[in-house]
């Protein structure tokens, strides 16, 4: 029987005055014990460890070690005294509190012969306590009819959202259907894209091995004019040590067999075998211009001469004054990165000497009949795109709404109202947040971040009562202390609120919360009256 009904029972018992009803036994001997004190027969000690006489009892001399035999005095040490209290509870006091001269029974009856002036209270503390199991069976009866209300809510949201599952998954057949559709265009589209991207990517490449060999040549020619000193069209050695970067082995010492062997092993060679000396020294030349020029001075192609900033006008090129060269290199290489397909030239590997020579330009523009192939397979992937992401939607929502029906909100699933709902409690310093099957939370009312109290467990009550508290586990750790948690105890009652939250222990959050879903059926009458011994 839960507590709700207890009271509900005893509201009964004294509305109709059972407990009223005196049935002669010794002093201090509960009704539901008078069966072992039988005037004029032997008494046998409760724990069965002797019998006496029963002239013994209440005798004023303790004969049994569990003090049964003196219910009515003071003289056993662990005896009790059962208060009769007609009119309103019955209870039982320590023996040692009988005729001690205050007032413990509401009826006076444990002050018997100590001439202490007692007065009967019971009549009036059981029209008090009346109305309040009156108020709260009101309460327990109203809040029951609310549970059954929330049952039948809860019975048919079930079937609602079982009919959607199922509609859900039929749509969801249809949707794979389309989305398997949807990526064979796709890759169908996106073969002939590939293949023109491809024939696109071949063609730019060898017209950038074209123009680096028209750079090349133009380079040698320009590197042979500069060696020839004797203007022979040919180069020597001679002419070769002038440049001592050219050295094999850099060993700061580059002499004229070193030469030679860069020549092929003669003293001079003419333009036309200089080509296979240039394969050798291009990488170390340095141009006898570069050495003679200073950075102001240097000309790169399609780049007009700056004039050295003035003393007076020391200040960078503001953004309008970037040479159009720079901006277009700039826009050149955000064109190759946002390009979308998987084709892309590789950037050209530059060194700070060789910028120029190695910037063969951008990738032209695809034509049209690539462009258009490009084109189509994008629709086709944005299609597909969509497609799949209103799979995975679908998936999600079928996900949540297994989970849903299969959670368990109690025997009638009356606890499912509460399912994505909040609820909170306002004090001095916090605000206290609880959402049902989800999260517990705490947060400063003047600013601050969220704590995290506890993540749904499981339900945690007795039993007889699982229902009846729920634990919220594995929240924000406490400074060198254990992570935070909470246990919910449920009442009974016609609302949904919190009512108070503590922390009884370190970390570990006790809130109150007021719920009609956890109302029992209070008992009738006829079940009253029949319990009415076990009070």
């Amino acid at each position: 029987m839960t507590s709700c009904q207890t009271q509900y029972l005893l509201m009964l018992l004294l509305s109709v005055g059972v407990s009223a009803v005196e049935v002669q036994r010794p002093r201090g001997v509960p009704l539901s014990k008078r069966q072992f004190y039988e005037e004029g027969k032997p008494f046998t000690c409760l724990d069965g460890s002797r019998t006496i006489p029963f002239d013994r009892v209440n005798d004023d001399y303790c004969d049994c070690k569990d003090g049964s035999d003196e219910p009515g005095t003071a003289a056993c040490p662990n005896g009790s005294f059962h208060c009769t209290n007609a009119g309103f509870r019955p209870g039982f006091i320590p023996s040692s509190r009988i005729n001690d001269g205050i007032c413990d029974c509401c009826d006076t009856t444990d002050e018997y012969n100590s001439g202490a002036a007692c007065q009967n209270t019971c009549r009036e503390l059981g029209r008090k306590e009346r109305e309040s199991l009156q108020k709260m069976a009101e309460i327990t009866k109203e809040g029951f009819l609310l549970k059954q209300q929330l049952i039948q809510e809860a019975k048919r949201g079930l079937e609602e959202k079982k009919a959607k599952q199922a509609d859900i998954q039929i749509g969801k057949k249809d949707l794979e259907t389309k989305v398997e559709a949807l990526r064979t265009v796709k890759e169908t589209a996106e073969q002939p894209e590939k293949e023109a991207k491809e024939r696109h990517l071949k063609a730019w490449e060898e017209q950038k091995a074209v123009i680096q060999m028209e750079k090349d040549k133009a380079k040698m020619a320009e590197v042979l004019s500069e060696l020839d000193d004797d203007a022979d069209g040919s180069v020597s050695v001679a002419e070769l040590l002038s440049h001592s970067e050219l050295d094999p082995d850099s060993d700061g010492s580059f002499t004229e067999a070193e030469a030679q062997g860069l020549l092929g092993g003669v003293d001079k060679v003419d333009s036309v075998a200089f080509e296979s000396v240039w394969n050798n020294i291009k990488d170390k030349y340095t141009s006898e211009q570069a050495n003679t020029e200073t950075p102001a001075e240097v000309e790169t192609p399609g780049e007009e001469i700056r004039e050295t900033p003035s003393d007076n006008d020391s200040e960078q090129y503001p953004e309008d004054d970037i040479p159009e060269e720079e901006e277009e290199d700039d826009e050149e290489d955000e064109e190759e990165d946002q390009d979308d397909g998987d084709y892309k030239s590789p950037p050209p590997t530059q060194t700070p000497d060789k910028k120029d020579e190695d910037d063969e330009g951008t990738m032209p523009p695809f034509d049209q009949e690539t462009q258009n192939l490009i084109d189509a397979a994008q629709e086709a992937r944005d299609a597909f795109d969509e497609a799949e992401k209103a799979l995975r939607e679908v998936d999600d929502q079928v996900k949540n709404l297994e989970k849903e029906i299969s959670f368990d909100f109690g025997p009638n699933a009356e606890f499912a109202y509460l399912y994505s709902q909040c609820y909170e409690l306002s004090t001095s310093e916090y605000i206290y947040r609880l959402c049902p099957f989800n999260r517990m939370s705490q947060k400063p009312k003047f600013g601050g971040s969220e704590t995290n109290l506890g993540s749904w467990g499981h339900w945690a009550g007795p039993e007889d009562n699982i229902y009846s508290l729920m634990k919220y586990e594995h929240g924000t750790g406490c400074w060198q202390g254990p992570n935070r948690s909470t246990t919910i105890k449920l009442t009974c009652g016609t609302e949904t609120v919190v009512t108070s939250v503590s922390e009884p222990s370190r970390c570990e959050y006790l809130m109150e919360f007021i719920s009609p879903a956890i109302c029992q059926e209070p008992p009738s009458l006829d079940a009253a009256l029949h319990g009415h011994e076990e009070l």
